[in-house]
């Protein structure tokens, strides 16, 4: 799975935070959500008028706003999860934040023009729903991206991705839970620090 065709999926995302209203009500369907998201967002990803180092330090603070990480990272974890105690569990949360946003705006340069048409809408149960959406390629296959959510206060938020139905949480699973069987869980930490070293200061940061 291309980290940038899942970073592709997630910038249309976070990019619309910076564009979006502040209205004082909260809609109320994921699917309008998304809408409104990729609606505000492909402008932003086009305008190529501002220094790439800048809207990736923007971005850092507005990435918050879609995604659950709290969750996501518990998720990521799987049974190694219920082993740390509430201090492991906070600084892992804290590094997994910062990895993955890291991660996907490093790949803000790779957008070259895709659209992204959103599909439809199913419940997960109460509280849970999947958005379906594609993104247009120009003489490819449509790239098929789910997005996860879950009401939180009234509000919507991301907890994972699914790209061609591989989930972007169950292959971070799959690397960490290997790390933690082989070398156990400091030495993925360490590890994780080290990326995370890399890909701050290839963003300037």
């Amino acid at each position: 799975m291309a980290l940038s065709a899942i970073a592709g999926a997630i910038l249309v995302l976070m990019l619309a935070e910076a564009a979006r209203p502040t209205a004082a009500w909260a809609l109320t369907r994921p699917i309008d959500e998304v809408r409104q998201v990729v609606n505000q967002s492909l402008p932003v990803l086009r305008d190529a008028h501002t220094p790439l180092t800048q809207r990736r330090r923007q971005l850092r603070t507005l990435i918050e706003h879609h995604f659950d990480f709290a969750d996501m990272a518990r998720i990521a974890l799987g049974h190694h999860w219920r082993e740390l105690n509430a201090a492991q569990r906070a600084q892992f949360t804290q590094l997994f934040t910062a990895f993955i946003e890291n991660a996907y705006l490093g790949k803000i340069q790779d957008y070259s023009g895709q659209n992204v048409a959103v599909l439809g809408e199913n419940s997960e149960g109460e509280g849970f729903a999947r958005v379906r959406s594609e993104i247009i390629q120009q003489g490819k296959q449509p790239i098929e991206v789910d997005y996860l959510l879950r009401e939180i206060n009234g509000n919507w938020k991301i907890y994972d991705v699914t790209v061609d139905a591989i989930s972007i949480v169950a292959n971070y699973r799959n690397q960490f839970n290997r790390v933690i069987n082989d070398q156990g869980f400091d030495r993925l930490m360490a590890d994780m620090r080290a990326k995370q070293q890399q890909l701050q200061a290839s963003l300037g940061s």
